[in-house]
């Protein structure tokens, strides 16, 4: 072998070494997905605003995509997750509060009985919210939600909250990005509460969570360094019409891609409908009672009615979860 044909040698194995260390390029997006009309619509929709000197191509900063987490991004039944968080931790603090074992809403909680909870309404949930989440500070509530997700089970599947996460939604967050969409978390759940793992699990940094927020104070701690204290007040709600509220408010920019789950999505969805250009829209239909759970128009939690009927009448994407998911949380079932 002479120098000239070694040098070749060598070079053709760095490449072999190279292509070997990197993903394939021929790898199929979205493989949790079934190839059906919902993975398509996607995919198409993706390309044909990516696909520079297309009438239908967006530039990189306003490929905005949102998404709802309860339903959507992860599993919300048999109750939201945030709203067990709060149960667990007025039961932590009962022992303190021997009054409310006659005062409603805690009376019902610390009875067991979840529905009279619910039937307490916006009221008894507020003071529910109010006991477990304000008069902390917000790295001592950080560290609450961080020891809660990584103790607490969920009833049926006994794995972790943050373990009952979507894959096939999770390769869609990575196939936007790779492709230059920011992502963002639009979601009526408590913005602090989901700060605390949402760039763990989904790879959205807390900056690109929008959520419903309540107030704060800075105040000085016992050592004398600023605190920011947690207040049983709310400023927003980000739900129904709050989510295009606060999209205006945190991102500026109306989304061209949006997936929800539910009617709270509604406004979501039509918000991002409504602006011109290209437009996806998209909901997932819980349909799968073996894998996950099977509920829309009569459901307790993540109600889907008008926005479905919304959906059908304007040819919106509809995820069934049964037929277009392979998989649904992060290992097979």
């Amino acid at each position: 072998m002479n120098a000239k044909t070694a040098r070749m040698h060598v070079l053709l194995a760095s490449f072999a070494l190279a292509a070997a260390a990197r993903p394939s390029l021929a790898t199929e997006p979205l493989p949790s997905w079934n190839d059906g009309e919902a993975r398509q619509s996607i995919l198409r929709f993706v390309e044909s605003v990516t696909r520079e000197g297309a009438p239908t191509f967006v530039p990189p900063a306003e490929r905005i995509a949102v998404f709802d987490n309860d339903g959507t991004l992860w599993a919300e039944q048999p109750l939201y997750f945030q709203f067990v968080y709060a149960l667990d931790q007025v039961k932590a603090l009962a022992p303190k509060h021997p009054e409310w074992k006659t005062q409603p809403p805690f009376s019902d909680l610390l009875k067991g009985n979840t529905k009279a909870v619910l039937a307490s309404g916006e009221t008894g949930l507020a003071k529910i919210l109010a006991v477990s989440h304000a008069g902390m500070t917000t790295d001592a509530f950080a560290a609450s939600v961080a020891e809660w997700t990584r103790t607490a089970r969920h009833p049926r599947f006994q794995r972790p909250y943050t373990e009952l996460t979507y894959l096939p939604m999770r390769e869609l967050l990575d196939h936007l990005r790779a492709n230059g969409f920011k992502t963002f978390i639009v979601s009526g759940g408590g913005v602090e509460f989901m700060r605390v793992f949402a760039e763990r699990i989904y790879g959205i940094p807390p900056e690109q969570v929008i959520g419903s927020n309540g107030g704060l104070e800075l105040k000085k701690g016992p050592d004398g360094k600023p605190v920011l204290m947690k207040l049983a007040k709310i400023d927003l709600v980000d739900d129904h019409a709050g989510k295009p509220v606060g999209i205006q408010r945190f991102i500026g920019r109306r989304p061209i891609f949006a997936f929800g789950n539910s009617d709270g999505d509604k406004e979501m969805l039509e918000w991002t409908a409504a602006g011109d250009g290209p437009r996806f829209m998209g909901l997932v239909h819980h349909t799968d009672a073996e894998r996950e759970y099977a509920y829309d128009r009569k459901s307790h939690v993540g109600q889907l009615d008008k926005a479905w009927d919304e959906a059908v009448a304007r040819k919106w994407t509809v995820v069934d979860m049964k037929k277009d998911w392979k998989q649904i949380f992060g290992r097979p079932e």
